[in-house]
């Protein structure tokens, strides 16, 4: 054999030549080496990708759950300026309640370069709110940090002229009330940031403005003015009246509502004392109570036109039957008398002319305690009244209703009842037995 020469069979395993390769491999064809290079490359850089947007989602995720910076006041300045609110006017079309706008200024702390200089020349037109607390409000790496709400035109020209680096203005709105205290109760009052927090203005928040404000609407566009039944003329004479009334007899309060029986429209409502919304510091105090709406109270002789209604309402006492109002009528320890009594036979007229307690509770025990309970649930004088103030309170009634019950909530005492409900219940007296609920809205 040549030694250039060789057949396949005379090669062992030791004897293979390097470049030999087995038949199965040369059947395969080989991949250059650029494709797995490039393989390799494209699924690092989906891993990195990956990581690097996990890490992204993770901190949104971090930031969205995590309290705002405290002193920030909100996350910009933008997100904090205090929403704007629809006009309130009366049936007339006179403005109860309108936004104004008003400046205030803020600090963006990150680029103020020295709180110290900053926060002494800001005292110099605002010194009541003091040096350690300026610099204190302008110190840290808060992107935003109100100053002060509602200053005056006076207070921005000197704050601008001061030329301060990361101190700023926004044009806010401020509510205002034209009328004062007039209708105080009626209309409620907003906080700092143009909020409804009781009356009238919290009715509209809770009803529609609340949503349209967190849904990012109606921050500085008009809104189209809300009308309530009110007429501030009529107002103004009830609330006068009882001003008077409490002058002259020395009360502690008082209360009056004037309602349109037909529509159940409230032309008028005042409780006193009250407070000014346009600076509301007095309207928690527990005198500031409206007391037509959330004032429970035993109404006394008040409240005898419904036992009358409910015994003409039973066929139990007629116009022409007569009530022994001789003597007083004693239960147990009690003793039921006349004010002024008469200390004799009485006709039924004549026990509401005298405004006899004898005569009305004979009345009503002739309907007796379920029947006098069933005909004032008619009334309303059970639940809580609808209407659509948020200060309204619930009835106190009676844990037990026995024939001393009776007789006594036969003349207004055992169980309390707010104004307003007394007067939508004689309003339904008087209108040909129509309950219609109290509102605020023509």
């Amino acid at each position: 054999m040549s030694p250039d020469r060789f057949d396949d069979d005379d090669i062992g395993p030791d004897d293979a030549p390097p470049h030999a390769v087995p038949a199965a491999i040369k059947a395969r064809p080989r991949r250059p080496a650029g494709v797995d290079r490039s393989r390799v490359r494209i699924r690092l850089a989906a891993v990195v990708f990956t990581l690097a947007f996990g890490a992204i989602i993770g901190r949104l995720a971090m930031l969205g759950f995590a309290d705002a910076p405290a002193g920030t006041g909100g996350a910009s300045a933008s997100s904090s300026i205090a929403s704007s609110r629809p006009d309130l006017v009366d049936r007339n079309g006179e403005v109860l309640a309108a936004d104004l706008k008003t400046a205030s200024v803020f600090g963006e702390p990150r680029n103020i370069a020295d709180p110290d200089e900053a926060a002494e020349a800001l005292a110099t037109v605002l010194p009541d709110l003091g040096v350690d607390w300026l610099r204190k409000r302008l110190s840290g790496n808060a992107g935003f940090a109100w100053i002060k709400r509602e200053i005056t035109p006076q207070q921005q020209k000197k704050i601008h002229a001061l030329g301060i680096p990361g101190i700023g203005f926004l044009t806010e709105n401020r509510r205002f009330y034209p009328g004062g205290s007039t209708a105080a109760h009626i209309l409620g009052a907003v906080n700092g940031d143009n909020q409804g927090i009781s009356g009238i203005e919290k009715a509209i928040d809770d009803r529609w403005l609340a949503a349209l404000h967190a849904a990012g609407f109606a921050r500085g566009e008009p809104l189209d003015p809300v009308k309530l039944s009110v007429d501030i003329s009529v107002q103004h004479i009830l609330r006068d009246e009882l001003a008077q009334a409490l002058e002259r007899y020395h009360a502690i309060a008082a209360a009056g509502i004037i309602l349109n029986v037909h529509t159940g429209e409230i032309v008028a409502m005042a409780s006193l004392p009250d407070y000014d919304p346009n600076n509301p510091v007095d309207a928690l105090k527990p005198d500031r109570l409206n007391r037509v709406s959330a004032g429970m109270f035993e109404l006394g002789s008040i409240f005898k036109s419904f036992t009358f209604a409910m015994a003409f309402d039973s066929g139990l006492v007629k116009m022409g039957d007569s009530i022994d109002a001789t003597n007083a009528i004693r239960v147990g320890r009690f003793t039921i008398n006349d004010f002024h009594g008469k200390h004799r036979v009485l006709t039924v007229p004549e026990v509401f002319i005298y405004s006899s307690n004898i005569g009305t509770a004979r009345m009503a025990l002739k309907v007796g305690a379920e029947g006098q309970q069933a005909y004032l649930k008619r009334y309303g004088f059970f639940d809580r009244p609808a209407i659509e103030l948020p200060e309204v309170g619930l009835p106190i009634i009676p844990k037990k209703w026995t024939d001393l019950t009776t007789m006594t909530v036969a003349f207004g005492h055992s169980m309390a009842v707010s104004p307003l409900q007394v007067a939508v219940a004689d309003a339904a007296l008087v209108n040909g037995g129509k309950l219609i609920p109290p509102t605020l809205f023509p």
